[in-house]
């Protein structure tokens, strides 16, 4: 009887969760929690894919800003400021070319979402983020807006739902599928407003000539095209931009994620991010950091963002010294989940549909390392050791210095070793292979402990010393194991003891 009532209990209360009402306040809206799903995954697949693949150019100033060096914003930093990039497109296109005239020649005539999909599912990846539009406005699928007619996928160039193609894809291989969508849109946002000027956008010829009516803009636009995303594809993933000059009242962000987790067909999956407004770090879903300071910690969920070069979207600019390592894409995966977070890495296709095989290389062989020690990875949390340097204060990338292009693109760090954690389980990572073993301080463990290098069928050894707890790695030949860039070892059984600091 007691075993009833319980179940009877437990069901009313998950009734009661799923019954809740979200409110159109940001203490309702921040009392939802980020699906386990989201905080689970620790690795997703971003793309950026759009009519600014056709040029897909940018000049890199290294020195310069990170968005000085982001071809995906080819019509502002190419085509509407004096530099090298605006002589590439004179000499390349024309002094007259219009960037819409471009959507044609985004034609995705080589394009294979299914082998796409496959290679997502090769590097481990438990999500995918498109770009359904970006900052130029241009759809990926066949937007009812009346202000996208004639300016989205189906009607000019691919002639296809891209959107639709892609969640379908990526579904079939069990992986979740967001999409990325623009609060903004450059030839619809005006260049200068009162009390704040950035410089950013487009000339006012431009902007006059393809302008959504301001009044018009948000309640016959913007939401309902975010609403027509949710009602048709049922995003996992709902990552908003574009608001770092936006206001969270006029973008009627609260009213939208109060209708989102109310009224979505999958309301209980769909994640958010925290792009609403002016908001970042405060307000939304998980907190979304962009080429930030990957040594600082939090204990709210977040995701990192990063490009595998300078460029989100693809930038024949860039050669190989400008793409990081797989080992340095490694390595910036671990110094993410090893300190609480996700790492959504970007992919920037061609306009022709094709995957650039430098970026099929490195997600394959992240993938390959994942195959070794995804266990140390997924489902995990992060682990601080007492010992060893506290955590930073909570921050977030709007709380931190602009970097350079080269600074923002670095995967330095000074820490090499991170703990996660699954049930009793306890994995140490490192970047760097243990010549002389690993230590985990002030940290003891049980005579029942078993510890072992995740990929490798010999036993690894832990010794307990006044320091700590000592992992002495096996001795291994090319023939017993293949793992490289780093390192996992599981630690399990008997209860792990924190000694007090002296």
């Amino acid at each position: 009887m007691k075993k009833l009532f319980f179940y009877m209990f437990v069901c009313y209360a998950g009734m009661v969760n799923a019954q809740k009402n979200y409110e159109p306040t940001w203490n309702s809206i921040d009392s939802r929690p980020v699906p386990q799903w989201f905080q689970d995954a620790k690795f997703g697949v971003f793309i950026h894919w759009g009519v600014y693949s056709v040029p897909s150019y940018i000049y890199i100033n290294r020195q310069g800003s990170v968005y000085d060096c982001y071809a995906e914003w080819y019509e502002v930093l190419a085509m509407s400021r004096k530099g090298p990039s605006r002589d590439f497109h004179d000499r390349v296109f024309g002094k007259d070319f219009e960037y819409r005239s471009f959507a044609p020649m985004f034609r995705a005539e080589l394009w294979q979402p299914e082998k796409w999909a496959q290679l997502f599912k090769d590097a481990g990846a438990k999500y995918v983020i498109l770009t359904s539009k970006h900052h130029d406005g241009f759809a990926l699928w066949p937007s009812s807006s009346p202000y996208s007619k004639g300016w989205n996928a189906m009607e000019v160039g691919p002639k296809r739902d891209l959107v639709g193609d892609l969640t379908k894809a990526v579904r079939e291989k069990g992986i979740k599928m967001g999409l990325y969508f623009s609060l903004i849109e450059w030839e619809s946002t005006p260049t200068q407003r009162p009390g704040n000027f950035n410089g950013y956008y487009l000339p006012q010829d431009v902007v006059s000539k393809y302008k959504i009516p301001q009044d018009k803009m948000i309640t016959d636009h913007i939401i309902p095209q975010m609403k027509e995303l949710v009602m048709k594809y049922q995003p996992s993933i709902l990552y908003p931009d574009g608001d770092w000059d936006e206001d969270e009242h006029r973008l009627q962000s609260k009213e939208f994620l109060s209708w989102l987790y109310n009224n979505a067909p999958n309301k209980d999956e769909v994640a958010v991010n925290d792009r609403w407004g002016k908001v970042r770090g405060k307000h939304g879903g998980y907190y979304s950091r962009e080429y930030a300071d990957t040594d600082l910690d939090s204990d709210h969920p977040w995701e990192e963002i990063q490009g595998m070069g300078y460029s989100f979207g693809y930038n024949r600019n860039e050669d190989i010294n400008d793409y990081r390592t797989s080992e340095e894409l490694v390595h910036l995966l671990v110094n993410t989940v090893g300190r609480g977070g996700n790492l959504c890495l970007n992919v920037g296709p061609a306009a022709d549909g094709t995957m650039p095989g430098i970026m099929e290389q490195r997600l394959k062989d992240i993938g390959a390392w994942l195959a070794i020690n995804g266990e140390g990875i997924y489902g995990t949390k992060a682990w601080f050791n007492p010992a060893e340097k506290s955590k930073a204060p909570t921050t977030t990338a709007t709380d931190t210095k602009e970097k350079t292009a080269a600074e923002a693109a670095s995967t330095k760090s000074v820490k090499t070793q991170f703990y996660t954690v699954k049930g009793d389980d306890l994995y140490v990572i490192t970047t760097k292979w243990p010549l002389n073993g690993l230590l985990v301080r002030d940290v003891s463990f049980s005579v029942s402990t078993n510890v072992r290098l995740l990929g490798s069928p010999k036993k690894a050894k832990l010794v307990n010393t006044s320091n700590g707890a000592r992992i002495i790695p096996p001795m291994l030949s090319p023939a017993d194991f293949n793992g490289k860039y780093a390192y996992v070892f599981k630690i399990t059984g008997g209860a792990r003891q924190i000694k007090k600091g002296k």
